[in-house]
């Protein structure tokens, strides 16, 4: 069996990880563009951002697996560490690509996010392979972004909603 405490705890950190790895990007870009280009910035933003998004999945695996959780647990957040890890990536990624859009520029130009585009496609290309005959790596590309995206929003979501309600009063009381 396993802990459903212990892993509503690590997705919850998981989520507060691409929230901020999101925020922290899009922010260190938009300051980056007072004083270089968009791309240089970009490049100099998002490798510190995937590698301390990385070591915080690998911190929270770690910690994971060397507590005092049952195996079941531990096995399960092993999974969603693997299953999750290119999402969380793809979290400061897809600041800098709403910045381009915004600015109008192609993000393709960005060394960083070619590099990050190959190394993706390293791990998605044999899947796309395996489900077909056709080159399907444009496919499964558009929806690693777009799975890569919901899973962001919904932990987004997760992390914040308790704010919310608190922020919005308690539930009426509805008398009987």
């Amino acid at each position: 069996m396993f802990s459903l405490a212990h892993l509503k705890r690590r997705l919850g950190q998981y989520a507060a990880v691409w929230v901020g790895g999101f925020l922290l990007s899009g922010t260190a870009i938009l300051i980056g563009l007072t004083v270089m280009d968009l791309m240089t910035a970009v490049d100099r933003v998002l490798p510190v951002l995937m590698a301390a998004a990385a070591l915080a999945l690998g911190a929270g695996m770690v910690l994971s697996l060397l507590s005092g959780e049952t195996l079941g647990t531990k096995l399960v957040v092993l999974l969603l560490g693997v299953l999750l890890a290119l999402p969380l990536m793809w979290g400061p990624v897809s600041a800098a690509v709403v910045i381009a859009f915004f600015a109008d520029r192609s993000i393709e130009y960005s060394e960083s996010y070619a590099a990050f585009q190959i190394g993706v496609s390293r791990v998605l290309f044999p899947i796309g392979q395996a489900l077909g005959q056709g080159d399907l790596f444009g496919w499964v590309w558009a929806a690693f972004q777009w799975v890569s995206t919901v899973v962001g929003f919904l932990s987004a979501v997760a992390k914040i909603w308790p704010a919310i309600r608190r922020l919005l009063g308690p539930e009426p009381v509805t008398e009987g």
